[in-house]
């Protein structure tokens, strides 16, 4: 790995304790342009950043700070959702200082106050690149829309959307509840906020902008899975095309997506599990299409997707950094 001193820019993170931003603090130390400055978190503030991410022990001999160091080139705010805006109200943030927001804070435009991005690349790469302000898309959202959006640009979304979703107990963060324990989750399955999991105002505005006109219903059914980090969502609609049209559709969406692959292959959660890739799978049953995705909800879901946006923001290749092998095994 190049030295620090190769390194081109900097950036910092902001409530780098959670397991989000455990992914970006590995990530963003081999990436090779960037150097990480500082990490911050006011409840590990003057702990090594490895006595929390043991993962990283040997890897970095950063302390988590109580402050935000600036400047640095890119800002991640990795807290809790509804902190972003009192961060921006009280920091005073360098104006070349790039920000990315990885809660739900400003993912819409009605709760924005500062001009985020919304910051799927696939669909708002151009948009991504010009960004000062972005904001990460979330875990489901990101699986899902990958899943729907060549459809909508094609105005072929005419039938109402059935979606049932499953992820791993890392979707849910740190904060312990009766949901997290591991004898709850051991060999067992739940649906949780059927019909109104807050990913769905997202999922409704992309569908919506990308097509640019109304859209059916969406019903999404979320479960919690067995398992730590992964999200597999099936997602079935009505359609009158034909699977190698609907599948010609897919490949020529995401032809120049490094990261989002159309595939043959059923895929399983495990073929994604550490990467930045999101895997779809189409299959069709009479007039009824199958969509499949599946990611790692805490890097492609998460601090993947915002390298690979920082990557663009900085006019960086876009795989940089993310190159990242799953493991199958």
């Amino acid at each position: 790995m190049p030295s620090d001193l190769m390194k081109k820019y900097t950036a910092g993170i902001v409530g780098g304790a959670g397991f989000a931003a455990g992914e970006l603090i590995r990530i963003i130390l081999t990436h090779p342009e960037i150097t990480l400055k500082f990490v911050q978190s006011r409840s590990h503030a003057g702990q090594p950043v490895s006595q929390v991410h043991q993962d990283l022990i040997g890897d970095t001999e950063l302390k988590f700070s109580d402050k935000i160091e600036a400047p640095v080139d890119v800002l991640f705010l990795a807290q809790s959702h509804g902190e972003a805006g009192k961060i921006l109200d009280s920091t005073k943030v360098p104006a070349d200082t790039r920000i990315i927001d990885l809660s739900q804070d400003f993912r819409f435009s009605s709760s924005d106050r500062f001009g985020f991005v919304y910051g799927l690349p696939e669909v708002n790469h151009n948009e991504v690149q010009r960004a000062k302000y972005l904001a990460n898309p979330g875990c489901f959202a990101t699986a899902i829309l990958l899943g729907l959006l060549p459809l909508a640009a094609e105005n072929l979304l005419t039938n109402a959307v059935h979606i049932t979703a499953i992820t791993g107990s890392t979707g849910a963060g740190q904060n312990p509840a009766d949901t997290l324990h591991f004898s709850w989750r051991y060999s067992n399955l739940s649906v949780y906020k059927a019909f109104e999991h807050q990913h769905l105002h997202e999922i409704n505005a992309q569908l919506r902008e990308t097509g640019n006109h109304e859209i059916p219903p969406v019903y999404f059914v979320p479960v919690r899975g067995n398992f730590t980090r992964g999200i597999l969502a099936s997602i079935t609609t009505g359609t009158e095309r034909s699977l190698q049209d609907i599948a010609g559709i897919y490949t020529k969406y995401y032809k120049n997506a490094p990261f989002t692959i159309v595939t043959d292959a059923n895929p399983d959660l495990k073929t994604v599990i550490n990467t930045n890739k999101c895997l779809v799978f189409l299959q069709k049953h009479r007039d009824m299409l199958l969509i499949i995705t599946v990611i790692d909800n805490l890097i492609k879901g998460a601090a993947g997707q915002a390298v690979q946006n920082m990557n663009l923001m900085l006019g960086l290749p876009e795989v940089s950094g993310l190159n990242l092998k799953a493991s199958v095994y």
